[in-house]
């Protein structure tokens, strides 16, 4: 009659028949006897529908000991149509579970089994509920003194609590609805403990543009003012620091985040609706989150990732074959190691690298080595042993040419990847993460073993929080010790683990389709070579070089994976931007111009609209029709100061008349044609030999004009002079007439 209420989960069966039965299912061993034991009638295998939700939103301790209270609180939710009365909501714990792969499936039953799922412990630690109204929830709290639990030795228990009562229509008490969890029991430090390493992501998306201000800081435009949400206290950011400060954790940093901070406390812009970037306001958040991981980090392993944490798959899939692209690689890494150390002021591993959720193939594993990295953080999904150990191997693996896969576990890395803002979410989470550590530890085997948890790369505020939480529930030590990234990668690797890369074709398609397309990667191509087109010109390349190379790693960014239109958007305006720059040096475009004579200078404009020096550019001037206008020096070398604007003059001959197209062009040192051509026309005149001789002619009759009028006037002068010496005085009147005569003959002469 016990067994019997036990099956339909109304009462306890005494404490000596459960133990009696939890031992002869362990004892039996094969599945064939636990049936026989545990089989009920074929109708109570089937799992009761449940009227009622449970919910488990705390459970503490979440790795007890002995003397411990375990105390789990929750609520209860009466989701059916009918009133359920006489309830009470109580605990039942099962037997331990043998492996890891009986937690998984433990999790993922739903429903009570009468039969399969244990029946309660001593109803005096129930709750009673009287009476549960259609709709209702309910709060509740079991407290149970951890002794109570009838734990027979170190393992994962399976936890069910239970609400069980009555309806009008199920006059008989029934469980209505049940909540199943894990129990991690290591009351005592294992002989052997496996080393856990806990990789701490600061990765977020890319912010900064390549647009920089024209003072001597080249102050950076932000895309918006965002990550001032993430730092500020609250944030996701802001709590990643804050709780892994007091955590046992490598840091996995994205150099760009740092330095993307470090601007904010040296002040930056933000584009605004209105076209011109305004001032952030974001500095002193900047300054409090980065002066706080400065501390947390001081005396921990720090991890730099390439800058801008490239999307390695989609670099090895779609850019690979897209000349210069790898190229980017190296100096990501150079660039890693430096801003750590500049920023952080701690010194930084750069021999990692991490592939998007730890998915690896041949192609992917060569571009990551390519990049400097001699470690490969992959996961034990992607390179998935064939089971043949019996046991979870170390996380090392030498896959060849010198390059170790550290290999993360998939169910401690994918234990909070779901929305963990539902407290019952995360709490389940949790004590799945310690289930889990703590089989791990217990598979047979004689070596000690070390295991890599690397979570989701940008996790949300609530799952960083689960995340603390199971850690926390690790330190006390008894089953894991922790140990960095480093340590992790050097340590012993298992012979018998698995090696094999598995081949492109295992690729995941869910993680190739959100890759950056070829395309994204031929435009990159093309601004880095207009960058090395303008570059050369530049007194001061380091301007541009800097701030486009940084945006050029960003574009190649795993941040970008889910926002395509984001990331295209993102590339156009760095290559208009760029494009704008250019045709800042340009000719200035010229009126036409009339040549008279056989030679004349033509003057060309050149104008720097940039803030520093233009240099090693040569300006040639090219004529349609040589054999009409041509020129004696057809090319010259220009420098052009910051905001100003060179004249060069060149010497046209002309051999015929009639007019002509000039081309004016600026080019490289190295003969390549910088900005646009400009097309003006010359009107040339002719000057023949015969016209020559006409107009020689003319002046000579000039001259010779003149020198006859000059002579006629002397004698005009000679004899009036001797006429007025012979004539008396008294004939003034004459005198005066002949003087007015002479002075008209002089002023006619004088015209």
């Amino acid at each position: 009659m016990a067994e019997a209420a036990d099956n339909q989960g109304a009462s306890p069966a005494p404490a000596r028949r459960r133990w009696l039965r939890r031992a002869i299912v362990l004892l039996a061993g094969t599945p064939v006897l636990a049936a026989l034991i545990y089989s009920p009638a074929p109708r109570a295998q089937a799992a009761q529908a449940s009227s009622v939700d449970v919910q488990l939103t705390s459970m503490a301790p979440s790795a007890p000991v002995k003397g411990d209270t375990l105390t789990i609180q929750g609520t209860v939710l009466n989701t059916g149509s009918e009133t359920i009365n006489d309830a009470h909501v109580g605990l039942r714990v099962g037997p331990a579970l043998a492996d890891r792969s009986s937690i998984d499936e433990a999790a993922e039953r739903t429903g009570f089994r009468a039969g399969a799922d244990p029946g309660e412990i001593d109803p005096a630690y129930a709750v009673k509920i009287a009476s549960l109204p259609s709709k209702v929830s309910q709060d509740f709290t079991l407290t149970i003194p951890v002794n109570k639990l009838e734990l027979d030795k170190d393992g994962v228990y399976q936890l069910g609590v239970s609400l069980s009562g009555v309806t009008d229509s199920r006059p008989s008490e029934q469980v209505m609805g049940i909540k199943r969890t894990f129990l991690p029991w290591q009351p005592e430090a294992a002989a052997k403990r496996s080393q856990l390493t806990y990789a701490w992501p600061l990765i977020s998306t890319t912010r900064v543009t390549a647009e920089t201000g024209s003072d001597e800081l080249q102050t950076p435009v932000f895309l918006d003012d965002s990550l001032a949400d993430e730092l500020r206290p609250g944030g996701r950011l802001e709590r990643m620091v804050t709780l892994g400060k007091d955590l046992p954790i490598t840091w996995v940093i994205d150099p760009d985040l740092l330095y993307t901070v470090d601007a904010m406390t040296k002040g930056y812009r933000v584009r605004s609706p209105g076209g011109k970037p305004v001032q952030g306001k974001s500095k002193a958040v900047a300054e409090q989150w980065l002066s706080s991981l400065e501390a947390a980090v001081q005396g921990k392993k720090v991890v730099a990732l390439p800058f801008a944490d490239p999307d390695l798959a989609s670099l090895a899939h779609q850019g690979k074959d897209v000349s210069g692209t790898l190229g980017q690689l190296r100096p990501a890494t150079d660039k890693a190691k430096q801003a750590v150390e500049t920023v952080l002021h701690v010194p930084a591993s750069t021999d990692f690298s991490w592939p998007v959720d730890g998915a690896i193939d041949p192609s992917i594993v060569n571009v990551a080595t390519s990049a400097g990295a001699h470690n490969v953080l992959t996961r034990s999904d992607s390179l998935v042993e064939s089971g043949a150990l019996g046991y979870t191997p170390s996380a090392a693996r030498p896959i060849g040419a010198g390059t170790t896969a550290v290999v993360a576990d998939a169910d401690l890395s994918t234990a909070f990847d779901g929305d963990m803002l539902n407290a019952g979410t995360s709490t389940l989470a949790v004590q799945r993460f310690l289930a889990h550590s703590l089989a791990l530890n217990l598979q047979k085997t004689d070596e000690p073993r070390s295991f890599v948890v690397a979570p989701q790369r940008m996790p949300s505020v609530s799952q960083v929080q689960s995340m603390a939480e199971a850690l926390h529930g690790l330190q006390a030590g008894r089953w894991t010790q922790p140990a960095d990234l480093e340590a992790a990668a050097a340590a012993k690797p298992d012979p018998g683990a698995t090696t094999q890369v598995p081949g492109a074709g295992q690729y995941p398609e869910a993680l190739r389709k959100p890759e950056l397309p070829v395309s994204a990667f031929e435009k990159i191509r093309t601004t880095q070579s207009t960058l090395d087109h303008f570059k050369v010109i530049l007194a001061a390349p380091d301007r541009v070089e800097i701030p486009f190379g940084n945006t050029t790693n960003r574009e190649m960014s795993a941040s970008w994976r889910g926002r395509p239109d984001e990331a295209r958007l993102y590339r156009d305006q760095v290559q208009e931007y760029l494009i704008g720059l250019t045709e800042k040096v340009k000719v200035i475009p010229k009126s036409d111009a009339t040549l008279s004579g056989h030679s004349a200078t033509i003057p060309v404009s050149v104008q720097n609209s940039l803030v520093q020096d233009v240099h090693d550019l040569v300006l040639r001037v090219k004529s349609a029709n040589p054999t009409r206008l041509m020129f004696s020096d057809s090319e010259q070398q220009v420098t052009v100061q910051g905001d100003h604007t060179q004249t060069v003059k060149f010497t046209a001959n002309a051999t015929a008349s009639g007019p002509v197209e000039v081309t004016a062009q600026l080019f490289t040192k190295d003969g390549v044609p910088y900005g646009k051509e400009r097309k003006f026309t010359v009107e040339a005149t002719e000057i023949t030999p015969t016209v020559m001789l006409v107009i020689a002619g003319g002046v000579l009759l000039l001259v010779l004009a003149g020198i006859k009028m000059y002579a006629s006037r002397k004698r005009v002068a000679a004899r009036a002079a001797a006429e007025e010496s012979t004539q008396p005085s008294d004939e003034s009147p004459d005198t005066g007439a002949q003087s007015t005569e002479g002075s008209g003959t002089s002023e006619t002469v004088d015209r």
